[in-house]
């Protein structure tokens, strides 16, 4: 089972980077926006985990969390609106599926990455069957709710500055 989502460690990475190396000769800014668009690419409801259409709940999970901590520790520096746009457009498009997928109190919605292996076509194309589990009290789960619950709040807190009309992405 893969741990991380590569984009998103793309983008958690080159946020870390770019302040890091503020006086280095690279040019962070256009790494980071390439960055932002093979994340983009990666979107379908949620963020596929790869080059299949597996989208496993805990690494999104912790990715989210972390490019929201990585929003917040890096506000100040990332003086670019159109990079901060896109930073949080990425965090809202994984926040988008974990709300949809927490149906009601104490439930969250899961897919079975195991038969989400076996698709590897065009999402278009798609006809395997996406089968989806439950959890509640009666279906533990604690560490993906948790983690979930844990993102979600981390987004909060990276959005908590900005008013929509702030931040426009061309």
């Amino acid at each position: 089972m893969k741990t991380l989502n590569f984009g998103l460690c793309l983008i958690l990475v080159g946020l870390l980077t770019i302040m890091a190396a503020a006086e280095a000769k690279s040019n962070y800014g256009e790494a980071l926006d390439k960055t932002f668009m093979f994340l983009e690419a990666q979107r379908s409801g949620g963020y596929y985990d790869a080059g299949d259409h597996v989208k496993f709940g805990l690494p999104l999970a912790f990715n989210v969390t972390m490019l929201a901590w990585g929003t917040i520790e890096y506000r100040k520096e990332i003086t670019d609106l159109n990079q901060m746009g896109h930073a949080l457009w990425a965090i809202r498009w994984g926040t988008d599926y974990f709300i949809k997928a927490h149906t009601e109190s104490n439930v969250l919605w899961v897919g079975d990455g195991n038969s989400d292996h076996y698709c590897w076509e065009r999402a278009e194309d798609m006809t395997t069957p996406r089968t989806a589990f439950k959890l509640d009290q009666d279906h533990p789960g604690s560490d993906l709710a948790g983690e979930t619950a844990a993102a979600l709040a981390a987004s909060s807190m990276a959005f908590k500055p900005y008013t929509l009309p702030t931040l426009i992405i061309s």
